[in-house]
């Protein structure tokens, strides 16, 4: 099992040096949900989606997807990814006219007749960078109607659903095939605490597993320091007390720090960590005042994934709870896959750290300097 173990890190590591740079907080091949907003204007419903439109015209099933380099339409992604903005909107145009097929809008059970009404595509710029383009899709409304309700097709991916323009407005996660609950168009449908806590739970476990690949090599270069037990305890403390408290204060904009500056730290944070593990044996004083150093700015990375989505002002400490959970539960389940698979068979054997700990370590600290020098040298 500690083979196949050390097969999966090779894998990332794969991965890693084989995608295109990450000097933001995400990649070109990074699957981001669609964000989308609703609103009612002069009787006529108006869908803002704010989406990665390449991959939806490669064909990709998103549903579930962290990469699209895992895709068989890996190619055809990059091939789109690299064309200009007057090229692409006719392309844009003919996918988005038959794709408004699969979204369905009801109005109080009457299904609503969508219209395409354009997209704004941003020039390609760095081909190896994120691009947000937007449809703009627009439907009648019959007169009379009190509430919306949407359907997000199967294979879209996930779907944050945000009303605008009213008090009290919905804002949902809808991964894909799944619909959303009756909105009223008068507003007052935000989440309670409660629901708003359960539905930003699964945001910050997703940005764990599977999208956050440097965030999973930070914990398991906290993983590999030592076989025992406590160590790992008080670093993992350290970290998650550090990035809970940086996610608030970017979360509330109190502390905000350019990405282009956070990414390249982050990647220098994961190197260090697992150069150290090489280099010594056991846990020191220094280490988890280290490890909380770098949370800080694993929690700044973490504030930016939440504003993109937005938090909802009347339910905004529910939702950052709920994501901060999802982040922990997400940390978690890497620990627990990396010790079911190697630290339970093989920690107390005399070769668990010639063997195992530091052919891991050192492949985890490539990573890291590689990505150091692709955030900085090759933004």
């Amino acid at each position: 099992m500690g083979g196949a173990f050390l097969a999966v890190l090779f894998k990332l590591a794969l991965v890693a040096l084989l995608s295109s740079p990450l000097t933001g907080v995400a990649s070109a091949h990074e699957v981001t949900p669609t964000v989308a907003d609703l609103r009612v204007e002069n009787e006529t419903v108006i869908l803002d989606l704010r989406l990665n439109v390449e991959a939806f015209l490669a064909g990709i099933d998103l549903d579930g997807l962290g990469d699209t380099d895992d895709s068989d339409g890996s190619d055809s992604y990059d091939q789109l990814r690299a064309m200009g903005a007057a090229e692409l909107e006719p392309k844009v145009r003919d996918f988005a006219v038959a794709w408004k097929e699969q979204l369905s809008l009801n109005a109080g059970g009457v299904p609503l007749e969508l219209s395409y009404e354009g997209a704004r595509i941003p020039v390609v710029g760095n081909p190896d960078l994120p691009r947000v383009s937007h449809l703009l899709l627009t439907a009648y409304l019959p007169a009379g109607a009190a509430s919306l309700t949407l359907t997000w097709p199967s294979g879209a991916g996930a779907l944050v659903l945000r009303q605008q323009g009213v008090d009290d407005p919905y804002t949902g996660y809808l991964q894909g095939g799944e619909s959303s609950p009756p909105i009223p168009l008068a507003g007052g449908a935000a989440l309670g605490p409660l629901e708003t806590f359960q539905a930003y739970i699964p945001v910050g476990f997703t940005h764990i597993l599977p999208k956050g690949l440097d965030h999973i090599l930070f914990v398991l270069g906290l993983f590999f320091l030592s076989p025992r037990l406590r160590p790992l305890l008080w670093q993992i403390s350290a970290f998650t007390l550090a990035h809970t408290l940086t996610l608030a204060l970017g979360a509330t904009g109190t502390v905000r720090v350019d990405p282009a500056i956070v990414e390249p730290l982050i990647a220098a944070s994961i190197t260090f960590v697992a150069l150290e593990n090489i280099l010594v044996r056991r846990l020191h004083a220094w280490r988890p005042v280290l490890v909380f150093g770098f949370g800080l700015l694993h929690g700044l990375g973490f504030a930016g994934v939440l504003e993109e989505f937005g938090l909802p002002a009347g339910q905004f400490l529910p939702a950052l709870l709920g994501f901060n959970i999802g982040v922990e539960l997400g940390q978690l389940a890497v620990i627990a896959a990396a010790f079911l698979s190697v630290g339970l068979w093989f920690r107390n054997r005399r070769w668990y750290r010639g063997r195992i700990a530091i052919p891991a370590s050192m492949l985890i600290a490539m990573i890291g300097a590689y990505w150091v020098v692709e955030r900085t040298l090759l933004a």
